[in-house]
């Protein structure tokens, strides 16, 4: 499975729903079953879309994922699973939508030593992408001619890179609140992330501990 050698390159576990693309919807069963889930992981990072995504999937999973927040540490909600202690920290993804209201990041990091990975995990996923996803085709990868294949697999794989050159430009000022000056001007591909206030609320100090990227 796709997904499966995608998390074999990038040395994770995962977990796939079976949920039909355009079908999640934030219901209590699906918030139960986040929250159940986060609780089994004992998440201290919890990293979801915003709910003013384009796609209603990508719009719910931001709402059930506000809706665990909070809940997973409410001993009543679930008993069957034991709730935690502390309440996570939950981030939100980067994105360009604006209204209501723009992403904002409170921390932005350097890829530059991983992008060859994250590229590689994607371009396993290839019905998800080289062809297409929900409004491709096969026909993007036809089986009888690898020179196109490898056409629209470069393709891809420049996209996907210049979407995270494009976040290191966009977030050069905030790459320069984490990084020495020198530093934060030569990355070239970054992530970015928005602290989620129905989570934790972790200061600069926390944010270190999370993400242990700038200490010599």
């Amino acid at each position: 499975m796709e997904v499966e050698q995608a998390h074999k390159i990038l040395g994770i576990q995962g977990v796939i729903l079976d949920i039909h693309d355009g079908e999640l919807l934030p219901t209590v069963e699906n918030r139960r079953m986040i929250t159940r889930l986060i609780r089994e992981w004992k998440a201290n990072i919890v990293m979801s879309h915003r709910p003013n995504d384009y796609h209603p999937d990508h719009r719910y999973t931001g709402v059930l994922v506000q809706d665990a927040a909070y809940m997973v540490t409410v001993p009543f909600f679930c008993p069957d699973v034991p709730p935690l202690k502390n309440n996570p920290n939950f981030f939100y993804y980067p994105d360009s939508f604006q209204k209501p209201n723009p992403f904002q990041p409170d921390i932005a990091v350097s890829i530059d030593s991983t992008m060859e990975k994250k590229l590689d995990s994607l371009l396993v996923m290839v019905s998800q992408f080289q062809e297409g996803g929900a409004n491709g085709s096969a026909d993007l990868m036809p089986a009888d001619n690898p020179d196109k294949q490898k056409q629209r697999t470069q393709q891809v794989r420049d996209g996907f890179a210049k979407r995270n050159q494009g976040l290191a430009q966009r977030f050069r000022s905030k790459l320069e609140e984490w990084y020495p000056s020198d530093e934060a001007g030569k990355v070239k591909y970054a992530e970015a992330f928005e602290i989620c206030e129905y989570g934790s609320r972790p200061n600069k100090n926390e944010l270190k501990r999370l993400f242990p990227f700038f200490e010599k």
